[in-house]
């Protein structure tokens, strides 16, 4: 059997950059994508080499959130604003770290308008926990000069999601249409070479649900009782949770179980963004075969999918994993 390393693998290797162009045949995506997988790499190797770099603590600043900025988070967004913005293919970009979305000048306007988060999980970024980095994809649909407004569009009609999980490997992890292929950075290669094609969560998900249990009091009645049921069910569940979205969101997709962030009393609708966090792994854990639903929200469950964003920086709770998961949760609120 050929070593993973023999240079006759390299005969046929399937690169992100190799499989979009021939999926799609669409220049300005392929290049949309360059600037995504790009900004990736460049993050990896910024993430690698921080307490070289002296990269470790605080900016000193806030985010549009209110979240303290690490020199990393700061350094992320101005690798991604400038990868994107002088793609040619963008009208508008929201970051995560930014207050307001920028407006790409008419005449170096594409029709992409991207949201991310530049660098998931940054708070742990000084004890070399798992980061990463989110973001989805729609199409500007009105005419005229790009705004603000554009991006303003249900999960339902991005055009392409995904996220990038730096940890003991580089993935990125990518939809943009029907199906979810994985990707391996190979740093011999400087490529995202293809390890998974149309994912799907497990058929027997393992017995994991992932949640935040210090916000246990602040919960509503029926939450409290459904992590309850985790709590004393036999057989046990495991309770695992990292912190950083796309390390809990990666790990369900891959052996299926739960991930609950859900609107508490001390953050109301809960502490994801929807444009740059929620709706882009909803979107992943739909194309997987699972569900993503809000919980009870502004007085209703909906799937994440289904709400119209008001603002660029809004927040909203979120239920995702293995369908029977997110039913036996939701099932307390009925």
């Amino acid at each position: 059997m050929e070593h993973p390393d023999s240079i006759r693998n390299d005969v046929d290797t399937l690169t992100l950059t190799r499989h979009i162009m021939k999926a799609t045949r669409d220049s300005d995506f392929v290049i949309l994508l360059n600037a995504i997988q790009t900004s990736c790499k460049l993050i990896s190797r910024s993430v690698r080499k921080a307490g070289i770099a002296g990269l470790y603590g605080q900016a000193g600043s806030e985010n549009a959130t209110g979240d303290s900025q690490k020199k990393l988070d700061v350094l992320s967004d101005e690798i991604m604003v400038n990868a994107l913005y002088n793609s040619m293919v963008c009208a508008v970009l929201v970051s995560e770290e930014r207050d307001d979305a920028i407006i790409v000048p008419e005449e170096h306007a594409g029709k992409y308008c991207v949201a991310f988060d530049p660098l998931d999980g940054s708070s742990n970024i000084d004890c070399n926990v798992s980061t990463g980095t989110i973001f989805a994809v729609w199409v500007k649909k009105t005419p005229g000069p790009p705004k603000a407004e554009d991006i303003l569009q249900s999960g339902r009609e991005t055009v392409c999601t995904g996220y990038c999980c730096y940890g003991s490997a580089t993935e990125l992890v990518i939809s943009y249409g029907t199906g979810i292929q994985r990707y391996t950075l190979d740093p011999s290669l400087g490529e995202f070479v293809m390890s998974g094609d149309q994912m799907v969560l497990p058929s027997k998900p393992k017995l994991i649900y992932s949640i935040n249990e210090g916000n246990y009091l602040t919960w509503d009645e029926n939450m409290k009782r459904a992590v309850d049921g985790y709590r004393l069910h036999n057989p046990l569940y495991s309770a695992r949770y990292v912190g950083s979205m796309v390390a809990d969101v990666h790990r369900t997709l891959l052996y299926g179980g739960i991930y609950l962030y859900p609107a508490d009393a001390a953050k109301g609708n809960g502490k994801l963004r929807l444009l740059y966090e929620g709706i882009p792994m909803a979107v992943i854990m739909e194309q997987a075969g699972g569900e993503a639903s809000t919980g009870l929200f502004r007085g209703t469950i909906q799937p994440i999918l289904d709400l119209i964003p008001t603002s660029i920086h809004e927040k909203v709770p979120v239920l995702i994993g293995s369908k029977q998961e997110v039913q036996y949760v939701l099932s307390h609120y009925k």
